[in-house]
């Protein structure tokens, strides 16, 4: 499976803590990230990661195309919800509306990631290599 890791500032050691703890399990799929967010979980875990731009420089818009294309499987974007920034919010609202629109798990906290790779990990997402099959 195809996952894509992005997070904002506060919430990127959150998201290298999630990586270190489920290393075992996404060490099965291939993963991609926003720049700063992949460089730190490769660091932190060896993990191989493709990385993409930086949210700022256009990387959320990279996931998105990648999700459109029925290439990525589980997006789990670390969000502060604290953020004031309407364009990063903008950022967020974005991944998601295309993670519903084809139909693409999504997480935008901890709670919800875990449950997302304990699912991936039983083997509850394998319909997505149907969904990927099919769109090719």
């Amino acid at each position: 499976m195809n996952i894509a890791l992005l997070s904002h500032d506060a919430k990127k050691e959150l998201m290298v803590q999630f990586c270190i703890a489920y290393k075992g399990i996404l060490a099965k799929h291939d993963i991609c990230a926003t720049n700063t967010t992949g460089r730190m979980v490769n660091e932190a875990t060896g993990l191989p990661v493709s990385l993409y731009l930086s949210c700022a420089q256009g990387g959320h818009q990279q996931i998105q195309a990648k999700i459109a294309y029925s290439e990525l499987d589980m997006v789990i974007f670390m969000a502060d919800p604290l953020v004031s920034d309407p364009e990063v919010s903008s950022q967020v609202l974005q991944i998601i509306n295309a993670c519903d629109q084809y139909n693409v798990p999504f997480a935008s906290n901890i709670a919800t990631a875990e449950m997302l790779i304990m699912g991936l990990d039983r083997g509850d997402l394998a319909w997505r290599e149907v969904i990927r099959r099919r769109n090719k």
